[in-house]
């Protein structure tokens, strides 16, 4: 009786893990698909960052260029003797100040 009660037991766990196997593979096959899901919406998701960031320091660059094409000083200069009126100064035109005495 003791040798056919092992036998049993010994098919139960044969049995229990087949069963384990057999439950464990579809779980594996899902959480794979889940896996590569998600992986491939990242990957989406880094190819339009990376297209978004080549746009901005594409824009970047011409907003810098405009800075310094905007700042130069011929540009200045000539806004503000044809649409302002100003000129340069002359030597006579400059008066120079000085203070002396006490500070308070």
């Amino acid at each position: 009786m003791r040798g056919i009660t092992r036998v049993k037991i010994k098919e139960a766990f044969k049995i229990i893990g087949l069963c384990i196997i057999a439950i464990s593979i579809p779980i594996m096959l899902s959480l794979y698909a889940f896996q590569a899901k998600k992986y491939s919406d990242l990957s989406k998701e880094v190819i339009e960052l990376e297209s978004k960031q080549e746009k901005l320091i594409e824009e970047n660059k011409k907003l810098v260029s405009d800075i310094s094409l905007l700042s130069s000083a011929e540009r200045i200069e000539k806004i503000a003797t044809e649409e302002l009126g100003m000129h340069k100064a002359e030597a006579e035109d400059i008066i120079r100040v000085e203070m002396t005495g006490e500070k308070k």
